[in-house]
C-alpha cells in the first residue's frame, strides 16, 4: 500500500468517531504502546537502544449479522540507535521495530450462518498457542494476513477452522522488500473435545513466493492434544502434547523431511504456576509465520531453526500477587537449555524474567529481561525491555 493511502486511512480512522452517531453499533479502537529496548550482544562494540512509540487506531461497525473493521498503524522511532533491519546502522544489534505506517487490518465479517463466522480481508490470525501461525504482537508492527477464514461447528461436536491467505503482511515495515509476502497459504484444522481433552488435527501449507524467502515454503501435518484436570479444590494440571511432520512445498529449493515434538505440563494453585516442557524441531523444520518470540527464549536467538535442529528443555515459575486497588502483579522466571537435535551440540542456555501489572483498567506496565549464554551457537546476548501499554 502506498504511503498516501496509508496516511489517508490513518486520518480516516481518527476521524471516524464523528460518524458514530449514524451507525447502529460503533466501537472505536485505540491501542498505544511506548517501549524502551536495549540489547547488549557480544561482537558489537555498542549496545542497541531503541525507544519506539506505536499507535493503532480505527473502528468496528456492527449491523445485524455483519461487521466491518478498519485499523491503521503507525510506528515512530524516537531513539534510533539500533538496527531495525532497514534503517542502515548495522553496527548496532537488531531491534526489529522499523519506523513505518500502514493499514493494519481491514476486514468484513459475517455471522448469519449457524455457529459459523466468515472473515474476509486483512486480519489478525492467532492459531492455538501461535507456534505455527500468529500475529507476532510482541513486535511493534504486528503480522496480519490478507485472507478469507471460516470457523464453524458441525454436528458431532467438530470445530472446523479453515483459512486461505494470499498475502502475509510482515513485521518489517514499508521500507522492507519483505513487507508483504505473497503465496497460496492454507491453514486448516479439525478439533473435538472429549471429556477434559481437546484433540486437533491440523495442516499448515506455507507458501513464501518472494526471492530470499522461498526456503521457508513448507507443508506441515500434525496432531495436538490439550487437557485441563482439577487436582482437588484449588489446583489444576494442564497438559499439552503435539506432533507434526514437515516437508518442502511449492518453490522451496531444498528437499527435506523433519519432525516436531512438544510435551508440556503445568500445575497452577494459589496464584503459583509451575511449568515444564520439552520441544524438538528437527533439522529443516521451520515456522516462519509463528509468534516466534513466545518460544525458545526471549533473546530471539532461534528465530530460524539451526541446520542441525533444536531441542529446548525449559521450566518456568510464575506468581500472580493480588495488590489492591491495581489488581495482580504478575511475575515469571524461566530457564531454557538448548541443544541440537542431531550431533549432540550444546547450543547454550538462557534465563528470562518479567514483572508486570495494571495500574488501571486500560493501562499496563511491563519490565522484562532475557540473558542468553552461548556455547556453540550464536553469541552472548542480554536484552531489557520497559513497556507501557494503553488499550481503549
Amino acid at each position: 500500500m502506498s504511503r498516501p493511502l496509508a496516511l489517508f486511512m490513518a486520518a480516516g480512522c481518527f476521524a471516524a468517531p464523528a460518524a458514530a452517531q449514524t451507525g447502529p453499533d460503533f466501537k472505536p479502537i485505540m491501542d498505544a504502546r511506548l517501549r524502551y529496548e536495549t540489547v547488549d550482544q557480544a561482537g558489537f562494540a555498542r549496545n542497541a537502544d531503541a525507544v519506539t512509540a506505536r499507535m493503532r487506531a480505527g473502528f468496528e461497525l456492527k449491523q445485524g449479522d455483519f461487521a466491518f473493521l478498519a485499523e491503521a498503524e503507525a510506528l515512530l522511532a524516537i531513539e534510533n540507535h539500533y538496527n531495525s533491519t532497514v534503517n542502515g546502522p548495522t553496527g548496532f544489534p537488531v531491534v526489529a521495530d522499523p519506523q513505518t505506517i500502514g493499514l493494519n487490518r481491514l476486514q468484513a465479517q459475517y455471522r448469519g450462518l449457524p455457529k459459523t463466522v466468515v472473515t474476509l480481508g486483512r486480519q489478525r490470525i492467532n492459531l492455538d498457542d501461535q507456534r505455527f501461525v500468529g500475529s507476532v504482537n510482541w513486535r511493534q508492527d504486528e503480522q496480519t494476513f490478507d485472507a478469507v477464514r471460516v470457523e464453524t461447528m458441525v454436528p458431532g461436536g467438530l470445530a472446523i477452522d479453515a483459512t486461505y491467505a494470499w498475502s502475509d503482511r510482515t513485521i518489517y515495515g514499508i521500507d522492507s522488500p519483505f513487507q508483504s509476502i505473497g503465496g497460496d497459504n492454507v491453514f486448516a484444522s479439525v478439533a473435538k473435545m472429549i471429556g477434559p481433552v481437546t484433540f486437533k488435527g491440523f495442516a499448515y501449507l506455507v507458501d513464501q513466493d518472494e526471492p530470499g524467502r522461498r526456503q521457508f515454503s513448507s507443508q506441515t501435518y500434525g496432531l495436538r492434544a490439550v487437557g485441563g484436570f482439577k487436582l482437588g479444590s484449588a489446583a489444576k494440571l494442564n497438559l499439552i502434547a503435539s506432533y507434526a511432520r514437515q516437508s518442502d512445498w511449492q518453490d522451496n529449493p531444498n528437499a527435506y523431511r523433519a519432525d516436531y515434538w512438544l510435551g508440556e505440563a503445568a500445575i497452577a494453585a494459589h496464584g503459583f504456576t509451575l511449568t515444564g516442557g520439552y520441544e524438538v524441531l528437527g533439522a529443516g523444520f521451520q515456522t516462519p509465520l509463528a509468534t516466534l518470540h513466545k518460544f525458545q527464549g526471549w533473546a530471539d536467538k532461534f528465530l530460524v531453526t539451526p541446520a542441525n535442529g533444536i531441542r529446548d528443555l525449559y521450566a518456568s515459575a510464575g506468581y500472580a500477587l493480588p495488590v489492591k486497588p491495581i489488581g495482580p502483579v504478575s511475575m515469571l522466571v524461566a530457564y531454557h537449555q538448548f541443544d541440537s537435535d542431531r550431533l549432540g551440540v550444546d547450543y547454550g542456555s538462557e534465563w528470562d524474567a518479567q514483572i508486570g501489572f495494571k495500574p488501571s483498567k486500560r493501562t499496563s506496565l511491563l519490565l522484562k529481561y532475557a540473558d542468553y549464554n552461548a556455547r556453540s551457537f550464536a553469541t552472548d546476548t542480554s536484552k531489557l525491555w520497559l513497556q507501557l501499554d494503553y488499550i481503549l
